[in-house]
């Protein structure tokens, strides 16, 4: 096969940008809210203004973070098969994470989402195969905003059966969603071995790690639940304006975290992710559907692969859009974030489903994107160019006559060669079109929703690992004033 890639940096840049991370560092430092990850760098070597809580570390401390963190990992599903590899060019899909709104079929107004949406959700997730894992994508109005993060792990927890991308809020919430997945693998050893989530750890630009995010970053660490760094310059707002130069910042920011990451505990997996952005002078937004946020995001993992021999495992946001309805823009923005993401061989993509600055979730655009990563995966498949002759003998076979379709050749690889879309691509021809109600896109994807909502196959879950998770559901229900959980249905 031939692989198609796309770097964007000289190899020469990529080791200025590292070398230029390393020193910020060191100077200015990394401020950080927390006494544990300051015992943690002060041990280690690092000097601590205990005043402005800046921890200057020492590139060789760093460096040598970087050498024990692990190359690649995999995450698995339910059954306890390895299902998607962090590590090497390898590229797998999940949702966007996490909506504070969600866009019903055919309105202009977006709404809080509730339990009901978020059911919903992970049903078509799990039934969209383009979708490689699932992630806590909906935060649920309808639940305390002290319980919001656990409780989208208690039902991705009941519904879905591929890994999961996720996130604690708080300090007190991680060790609940640890509890909630040792719950269904049986073991705190289990977890470890076979993890079946990552979590996301978001450090504040500049140079930034509060109290809460060091914390889980800390704690994954520690049982050997996979991290994944989210680190978010603003260019021109809270990062240089100038596209490379987020691109150190980002860096620097993901050095800082896998070194505390890995003083916590040497070896524990962690991710090389983000979530930056170009800003938009004219209106003061965060365009995620922006050419210039794609070329940060694509630099960004080439530096992650470039850390040290073998890489690091890599992450982005891409393959969202801006716009506030399912429209040509969503289309636009989100098939070019997915196919560079794609070229670019980031291992794990975010984003799916998502628009309104990362803010809004469409189901009906979540099917629309997984037609957009099915044939993006097909892309960086390649060509297959192992028959030989290439083509000479089925030429020959054939003639002048040109009717390719009733020979074996033809039987054997059209379906190998060809990504077959679900019926949401129109590719008929019009009068086929018109007689079947003249769909746009749009309409093709509710209906699509649908479908694959109404096939959904309940999780087989034992009875008493479901009871486990109501109960410590529930117990932090109870103890963040809601006396029972919202119906699941």
């Amino acid at each position: 096969m031939i692989r198609p890639k796309v770097e964007l940096l000289e190899q020469s840049t990529v080791e200025r940008v590292i070398a230029e991370a390393y020193e910020l560092l060191m100077d200015p430092g990394v401020r950080i809210h927390s006494d544990e990850a300051l015992a943690l760098l002060a041990d280690a070597g690092a000097k601590i203004d205990k005043n402005e809580r800046v921890a200057h570390i020492p590139p060789d401390v760093a460096r040598q973070a970087v050498e024990t963190a692990p190359s690649s990992f995999y995450l698995y599903d339910y059954a306890g098969n390895p299902v998607v590899h962090y590590g090497g060019d390898d590229v797998q899909f999940d949702p966007g994470s996490a909506a504070i709104e969600i866009l019903d079929y055919g309105q202009t107004r977006s709404r809080k989402p509730v339990t009901a949406d978020a059911v919903k959700f992970l049903k078509l997730a799990e039934g969209l195969p383009q979708i490689d894992a699932v992630a806590t994508s909906l935060v649920c109005a309808d639940v305390p905003e002290a319980m919001q993060d656990l409780y989208r792990l208690y039902l991705v927890l009941l519904y879905a059966s591929k890994p999961v991308v996720t996130g604690a809020f708080a300090v007190e919430t991680w060790a609940i969603m640890k509890d909630m997945l040792v719950a269904v693998v049986g073991s705190e050893e289990a977890l470890a071995e076979r993890p079946i989530a990552v979590f996301d750890a978001c450090p504040s630009p500049p140079l930034l790690w509060s109290e809460i995010t060091c914390q889980n970053l800390i704690d994954c660490a520690r049982f050997g639940v996979p991290a994944e760094l989210v680190s978010m310059p603003l260019a021109g707002a809270t990062g240089p304006a100038t596209l490379i130069g987020s691109v150190v910042q980002h860096a620097a920011e993901c050095l800082s975290g896998v070194t505390i990451h890995q003083l916590a505990k040497a070896g524990s997996p962690i991710v090389w992710g983000g979530s930056p952005a170009a800003f938009d002078m004219r209106a003061g937004t965060t365009p995620m559907g922006a050419i210039e946020t794609m070329m940060i995001d694509m630099a960004y993992a080439q530096v992650g692969k470039s850390i040290k021999p073998g890489g690091l495992p890599t992450h982005a946001y891409m393959g969202m859009s801006d716009a506030k309805v399912v429209d040509a823009q969503n289309g636009l923005e989100s098939g070019v974030g997915t196919v560079l993401a794609a070229l670019a061989g980031v291992n794990m993509v975010s984003g799916a489903g998502m628009m309104d600055f990362e803010s809004c979730f469409s189901l009906e655009k979540l099917v629309i994107d997984a037609e957009i990563i099915g044939m993006a995966k097909r892309l960086i498949r390649g060509m297959d160019d192992s028959e030989e002759p290439l083509a000479l003998t089925i030429m020959r076979e054939v003639g002048h006559a040109g009717n390719f379709l009733k020979t074996r050749h033809t039987r054997k690889w059209f379906r190998k060669e060809q990504y077959i879309p679900s019926a949401v691509i129109d590719r008929d021809f019009r009068q086929t079109w018109e007689d079947k109600g003249a769909k746009d896109a749009a309409a093709r994807a509710h209906e699509r929703v649908e479908e694959v909502v109404a096939a959904y196959q309940p999780k087989p879950l034992p009875a008493d690992v479901v009871k486990e998770l109501e109960t410590i559901a529930v117990r932090a229900a109870k103890a963040r004033g809601l006396d029972q959980l919202p119906s699941l249905e």
